[in-house]
């Protein structure tokens, strides 16, 4: 994790590479003295494929483990993720009911998840929209904490997110009734604080209700900042959508005001993009940048927060027209950035590997495995945490190269009963960049491979050929890259002693 550098009293200048600033509309909060973290810094030059092949991905969460959590919207399946590993299908939500907009949504992990486990979903049922908890070890038991939100084909909000105060946070939309909105009777509209359990707090803005923010079309992106200030993205109608900073019992204007209406009774966004530019989903901050997903604007905005509720700079547009509809954007445990794709949602232009979790590494840091594969039907067989068979088998490297030529190091991780894991250290030892690398080799014992990540596999029996993928395949003067996969063996596990390494 990086560590995050602030300056009291001042404010940073953020300068990213590369990226072309938008024509976006900002507005700066009052300076209450609180300095801007340096942060936001990831890799967009070096995107890992999580998982793909999946179905219209909306929620995601983080375990305590690490793992990832995603919704798929139409199919009400609840997928577990790790870098390297296939998606496993650990619940099916009951009740969904899909259409337009409308599914499983949201997904939420207790902040207490190591003494309690719950997860919570928003879905739309055939009747409404609501909120249940269950347990992964008893995903079939679904206890419903927040029922009765008009539900529509559109407009049904959706994000969930629990705050630095343990409250569970939900961004409910208008269902296509504008005067929800206003209606402080109605739950529709609005952004709901609720406890874990579904009652109402005693310290929200009136007393009894779940309400806490009100005059919201359709809000999709709920993220806190490091001081717990809570930013919210939103759809507009059909001139500008927006960011908002929440304020307990603010009113946010819609449906009298779309955008900036300068008027008294309502709070101004602090971002505002045309239609075309946005359609903003979902949202998360690293120290005081704001990441907000694109769905018709296809781009990844990235919004520099001042530290007192508004914005230090102009937004800058990441990633435009690179992956397509982009819904949820998240930040990882490890530090890095999680975003999906919602290509398969009815609106978009589907790639072959549609849809897909990418993961954005800070910058400076090695990438992880990298999977490619769809969620199985059914979990695969994981290996034990502790080998029963313990590697002993020193790396394997090619014989030394000619000027500009490339070596492969191979060495083995891990080893159990039956399976194993293994790594290829890619290594240019010549002068001048290497760009695009083969590394081959030949099992003597019939070993196979399962699953592969970093590189582009082609097996042929024994015969292994293993390709860079577009992101590691330049490697300069004495700098290196590592692939990795796991295998299954029978009798004997006999490390290759033939591997080459050849550049085009």
């Amino acid at each position: 994790m990086r560590s995050r550098l602030l300056v009291p009293g001042a404010a940073l200048a953020v300068v990213l590479s590369g990226a072309g600033f938008a024509a976006a509309g900002t507005a700066s909060g009052p300076d209450d003295g609180v300095g801007v973290f340096a942060a936001g810094e990831f890799d967009f030059s070096r995107p890992q494929t999580v998982a793909s092949n999946l179905q219209t991905p909306w929620g995601l969460a983080f375990l305590p483990d690490g793992s990832a959590l995603v919704a798929e919207r139409d199919s009400a399946r609840v997928l577990q993720v790790r870098p390297g590993q296939s998606p496993q299908q650990v619940a099916t939500i009951s009740g969904v009911s899909p259409g337009g907009e409308a599914g499983l949504l949201g997904l939420a992990v207790s902040p207490t998840y190591a003494t309690d486990r719950y997860v919570y979903a928003y879905f739309t049922s055939s009747s409404d929209n609501r909120i249940v908890r269950f347990r992964l070890d008893a995903a079939q038991t679904q206890t419903p904490i927040l029922t009765g939100l008009a539900r529509a084909n559109f407009h049904d909000g959706g994000r969930i997110a629990f705050g630095p105060d343990g409250m569970l946070y939900a961004g409910v939309g208008d269902a296509g009734q504008t005067a929800n909105s206003q209606n402080p009777s109605s739950r529709n509209g609005k952004i709901l604080r609720m406890r874990p359990d579904g009652s109402a707090p005693p310290d929200n803005p009136t007393a009894g209700s779940l309400v806490y923010s009100l005059g919201h079309r359709n809000v999709q992106g709920l993220a806190w900042d490091a001081q717990g200030r809570l930013y919210a993205s939103e759809f507009g109608q059909n001139s500008w959508d927006e960011v908002n900073y929440i304020v307990p019992g603010g009113n946010y204007g819609w449906p009298t005001v779309e955008g900036r209406g300068n008027d008294p009774r309502f709070r101004d966004p602090i971002v505002t993009w045309t239609t075309a530019e946005a359609s903003p989903s979902g949202a998360a901050i690293d120290g005081n940048m704001l990441f907000v997903a694109a769905l018709r604007g296809t781009r990844l905005w990235q919004v520099p927060l001042n530290g007192s509720g508004g914005v230090a700079g102009n937004p800058v547009a990441q990633l435009t027209g690179q992956y397509g509809r982009l819904r949820t954007v998240e930040r990882a445990p490890d530090g890095s950035l999680w975003v999906t794709t919602s290509n398969r949602d009815g609106r978009g232009s589907p790639a072959a590997s549609d849809d897909r979790i990418l993961r954005f590494p800070p910058i400076g840091s090695t990438p992880p495995p990298t999977a490619t594969t769809g969620p199985p039907t059914t979990p695969p067989s994981t290996p034990p945490a502790t080998p029963t068979v313990p590697p002993t088998v020193p790396p394997t490297t090619t014989p030394p190269p000619g000027t500009g030529a490339c070596t492969a190091t191979y060495r083995q991780v891990n080893q159990w009963q039956g399976g194993f894991q293994a790594e290829v250290t890619v290594r240019n030892n010549g002068t001048a960049t290497l760009n695009g690398w083969t590394v081959r080799w030949t099992f003597a014992n019939g070993q196979t491979i399962s699953q592969l990540w970093s590189g582009t596999l082609t097996a042929s029996g024994s015969s292994i050929t293993v390709r860079n993928v577009s992101w590691n395949g330049s490697i300069g003067p004495n700098g290196s890259t590592t692939f990795g996969f796991n295998g299954s063996w029978n009798g004997t596990n006999t490390p290759p002693t033939d591997l080459t390494c050849t550049s085009p």
